[in-house]
């Protein structure tokens, strides 16, 4: 069986690659990280013109009408270039929560404005140190109105709606609603993480006019859904910076000289390089069986996902860590490229929970399995 991308996705894959070596390079990571800009203004609006905000989203909404797929071959050159764009929040999740839970009504208003660029949407679970669970959510949405705090919220400042985990009228039974963040009742609070190019804020809501997505009580099953979906997009996103991130390493290995002769011809740094690319291979293979399941809406999406984003979030972690350890004293020193990827790696890690959720995640897939 061939399991690889089609030629068809290989030119998207390829296309967005070329892109973003154009127009979202390392100097311009820098300048979010160095400046006041929430994102790159600039990458964000050449990749809405090219489409690339809809590929996921039906035509009679305004996207390309592609798939999980070429999503997921998107996601991978984003991770690639560490780009500043707040496409994770808005298309990985708000768009696919709007297209698995929303109605007519709210997908013709919020649908076509996230695929043209025209509005960021964001998701909003997490509060604070809890992992959203049915007990531990406490934002409440009762007769329209939604009242708590989420935080952190990736691009939280961006968006113009978002998607809110909360407790619906009956204790312990969880809603999905659709905020949008312009009304009355909304405030925003800027929060400090370890990757300034990817802004959170925490949001506030104090009587916040809101709408369920899907019946009273489905959050929590929606919930679960979207976050496995997404699990696997993060895990394509980890994988291209795992790659760079090793490449950047290899690349500096083959220049750098020592003692007459280049370090990368050293067999201690060939091991570590080695053993970044066996790390990055096992997370390939975890992340294309889960683009296949995404991709087939098939039975073994939860355990896929956590497959998937455990490894990724180890190849990236060691990877960009190891690509710093490389470049000596200079890779820790501000001028150095390296901090992109050991920045997004730690950040992308902590999206959706950390790895120790995941793998408790991956065991109850691999119990409920073993017990059919």
């Amino acid at each position: 069986m061939n399991f690889d991308f089609s030629d068809q996705q290989k030119m998207l894959k390829d296309q967005a690659r070329k892109f973003l070596q154009d127009k979202c390079d390392y100097k311009t990571c820098r300048r979010v990280l160095e400046g006041e800009e929430t994102h790159a203004a600039e990458v964000w609006k050449g990749l809405c013109e090219l489409g690339f905000a809809g590929a996921a989203i039906e035509e009679k909404y305004g996207g390309l009408g592609l798939g999980a797929l070429e999503l997921c071959v998107l996601a991978e050159e984003l991770g690639r270039a560490a780009a500043p764009v707040p496409f994770s929040s808005s298309l990985y999740l708000a768009a696919e929560a709007l297209r698995l839970g929303g109605s007519e009504a709210q997908k013709k208003a919020w649908l076509p404005k996230l695929a043209s660029g025209e509005a960021v949407g964001t998701w909003a679970a997490a509060e604070a140190r809890h992992a959203p669970t049915p007990t531990t959510i406490q934002t409440a949405f009762r007769n329209g109105k939604l009242n708590g705090t989420k935080q952190p919220v990736a691009d939280g400042g961006d968006a113009q709606c978002a998607i809110v985990l909360a407790q619906g009228d009956t204790k312990g039974k969880l809603d999905l609603v659709l905020v949008d963040l312009s009304a009355a009742g909304v405030q925003r609070k800027a929060l400090e993480t370890i990757d300034p190019t990817r802004a959170h804020v925490a949001l506030e809501f104090r009587d916040a006019p809101a709408e369920r997505l899907g019946g009273a009580g489905d959050g929590w099953s929606l919930y679960q859904r979207l976050e496995s979906g997404a699990a696997v997009l993060f895990a394509f996103e980890q994988l291209g910076g795992a790659e760079a991130a090793m490449e950047m390493a290899k690349n500096y290995a083959m220049e750098r000289y020592a003692f007459g002769r280049a370090i990368g011809s050293y067999q201690a740094v060939k091991h570590r390089l080695a053993d970044m690319f066996v790390k990055n291979e096992l997370a390939r293979s975890n992340a294309y069986y889960g683009a296949m399941m995404l991709s087939e809406e098939g039975p073994e999406l939860d355990l896929a996902a956590a497959a998937a984003r455990i490894a990724a979030s180890e190849a990236y972690r060691f990877a960009a860590q190891e690509c710093v350890q490389l470049h000596g004293g200079i890779g820790f020193t501000w001028e150095a490229d390296t901090q992109f990827h050991y920045r997004r790696s730690k950040l992308l890690a902590l999206n959706l929970g950390g790895p120790l959720r995941w793998k408790e995640k991956l065991v109850q897939c691999l119990e409920r399995k073993n017990a059919a």
